[in-house]
């Protein structure tokens, strides 16, 4: 770089200041990063491109430093980087590693709806999930995990899980991980739990238009009813809003899976068949179960509460 150095000579007339300025020129294009910009660039840099992008350079050595420091800079979360266009030096700003992580792991959760369960489940990793007693379920779901990966692809449809099991075993985090888990494939699911859904279902028939609501959930990639079981049904939300959603379902082989305390049998003969005024209805019910059934295969959870381990 000396014949660039000398170039620089004749821009300053006090020798003090030039030779301030000829040594901080010297100090950016020994930088390394800036020493190899040069040298792959050689050919398309001329010496007066180099002198008049200098401040480029500079800009790209002071910020390198400033973000090695861990100070913060004018473009949080961007990191400098040196082009060459039209024969100029340019800096552009790219999103550091940290900074695409951050911004994956958004467009994660974007990927996964979760209606009235713990913003807690977002966390929720296949990784993390205790096998111990539950190697079945857990095999299930990494089989559902890659149908629905292929599925996008061959449109073969994959039928989901019926989890059931005692309160704590891990049926909603297991789902929630499931969830976290297509999502990181760029596939759309939705969590509901389902007596709270029952619950504002039910609200927006008095204050607003509940189809709105009943339309996004029958169309959503992947539904994940959680919980479903625990509360008494009103003939209305076991027919017009449970059997729509899962009719709907069935006829267009979208994924479901449930989560439920109850068995399959039991869901049908102590949940289903009853509604909230202790009416029996069991043809509804089995009209019900059998789009479940379609829908999802049955496996069984056990092992200690570990919400509340005694």
């Amino acid at each position: 770089m000396d014949n660039i150095s000398d170039g620089l000579k004749h821009r300053f007339r006090d020798p003090k200041m030039r030779e301030q300025y000829l040594k901080l020129f010297d100090d950016v294009v020994k930088d390394p990063a800036v020493a190899q910009f040069l040298k792959d660039n050689q050919e398309r840099l001329s010496k007066q491109d180099i002198i008049t992008g200098f401040s480029k350079l500079y800009e790209f050595v002071n910020l390198r430093k400033e973000l090695a420091a861990g100070k913060q800079t004018f473009a949080p979360g961007y990191e400098p980087q040196l082009i060459v266009s039209d024969h100029h030096i340019e800096v552009v700003y790219h999103p550091t590693a940290k900074m695409v992580e951050q911004q994956q792991a958004h467009q994660r959760q974007k990927m996964v709806g979760m209606i009235n369960l713990p913003k807690g489940l977002r966390n929720a990793r296949i990784e993390d999930y205790d096998i111990s007693g539950r190697e079945e379920p857990l095999r299930a779901a990494l089989t559902f995990i890659d149908e629905c990966i292929d599925y996008q692809k061959n449109g073969k449809f994959p039928k989901g899980l019926y989890l059931s099991g005692s309160l704590g075993v891990g049926k909603t985090y297991l789902l929630a991980a499931i969830a976290n888990k297509l999502a990181e494939n760029g596939i759309q699911s939705m969590m509901v739990h389902f007596p709270s859904f029952s619950v504002e279902m039910t609200g927006a028939i008095q204050n607003g238009n509940p189809n709105q609501i009943l339309d996004q959930i029958k169309r959503v990639p992947v539904l994940m009813l959680d919980d479903i079981g625990a509360t008494r049904l009103t003939s209305w939300m076991r027919d017009d809003v449970l059997g729509i959603i899962l009719e709907y379902r069935m006829q267009n082989e979208l994924p479901t899976l449930f989560s439920s305390n109850l068995s399959m049998k039991d869901l049908q003969e102590q949940y289903l068949t009853y509604n909230n005024r202790g009416d029996s209805e069991p043809l509804k019910a089995m009209r019900i179960m059998e789009r479940i059934k379609f829908l999802a295969t049955e496996y069984q959870m056990v092992g200690p509460n570990r919400r509340n381990p005694e």
